[in-house]
C-alpha cells in the first residue's frame, strides 16, 4: 500500500526543520545542499516542496508568523490601557522572544526589496493590512472607551509604520541605538497628544 504524504504538512516540516540554519546564516551564503541536509531530505526532494532558498524563507516567516501572532493576541488581552497595547503590539521589533522571527523577517524584506515575487508582494501587502487593522482595532477599543481622541484615527498608519521604520533604522543606520527606548517613547509622545486628560 502506498504511503500518502500530507504535501502542506511536509512543506513545514522542512521549513521549520531549517529554522536555526536560515536564523544563523545569511540565506545567500548556504546551499540548498546544506538546506536539504539540515531538513533530513535529498536536494530532489527540496526541490519537490520548493522552487528555490527564498520560498523557504518566505514559508517560515508565514510559519513563524502565526505562532507569534497568537501569542502576541493572548498578551494584548491581559492589558487595559490603550498606551499600553500599542507598546506590547511594537514588542516584535525588539523583545528577545521575537528575535528568530527578526532575523527571518530581515532575510525576507532583503529578498522582496532586491528581487520582489509577485507572493511575495502579496504577502506583504496583506500583512500590512492584517496588522493595520489590528493597530486600527486596539484605537477604536481605545476611543469606545473614553481613553484617547477621536482624531487618533488619522495617526494609525503612522503609528503603524513608525515601528518598522524604525527597525529597519536601527539595521541599516547609527540613527537608533536603543529601538525599544525609541519605540517606546514615541508611542508615549503621540498618546500624551491623543490621550483623554482624565482617563490618565
Amino acid at each position: 500500500m502506498a504511503i500518502i504524504v500530507d504535501k502542506a504538512q511536509k512543506k513545514r516540516d522542512i521549513a521549520l526543520a531549517c529554522k536555526d540554519l536560515l536564523v544563523h546564516s545569511s540565506i545567500n551564503a548556504l546551499t540548498i545542499s546544506e538546506i536539504a541536509k539540515t531538513a533530513g531530505i535529498g536536494k530532489g526532494t527540496f526541490y519537490e516542496y520548493f522552487k528555490d532558498k527564498d520560498e523557504l524563507v518566505f514559508e517560515l516567516v508565514n510559519l513563524l508568523m502565526q505562532e507569534h501572532n497568537s501569542k502576541k493576541e493572548q498578551k494584548l488581552a491581559s492589558v487595559e490601557r490603550t498606551r499600553e497595547k500599542i507598546k506590547v503590539f511594537y514588542e516584535f521589533f525588539y523583545s528577545e522572544e521575537a528575535a528568530d522571527l527578526r532575523a527571518l523577517y530581515k532575510e525576507f524584506v532583503a529578498i522582496s526589496l532586491l528581487a520582489p515575487k509577485q507572493e511575495m508582494i502579496a504577502f506583504q501587502t496583506e500583512c500590512f493590512r492584517f496588522y493595520y487593522q489590528w493597530v486600527e482595532k486596539i484605537i477604536d477599543e481605545g476611543i469606545a472607551k473614553g481613553e484617547v481622541l477621536p482624531v487618533s484615527k488619522e495617526l494609525i498608519k503612522g503609528m503603524y509604520t513608525m515601528g518598522e521604520g524604525m527597525f529597519i533604522a536601527s539595521l541599516a543606520t547609527e540613527g537608533v541605538i536603543d529601538l525599544k527606548h525609541d519605540i517606546n517613547r514615541y508611542v508615549d509622545e503621540i498618546f500624551e497628544l491623543v490621550e483623554k486628560k482624565e482617563s490618565r
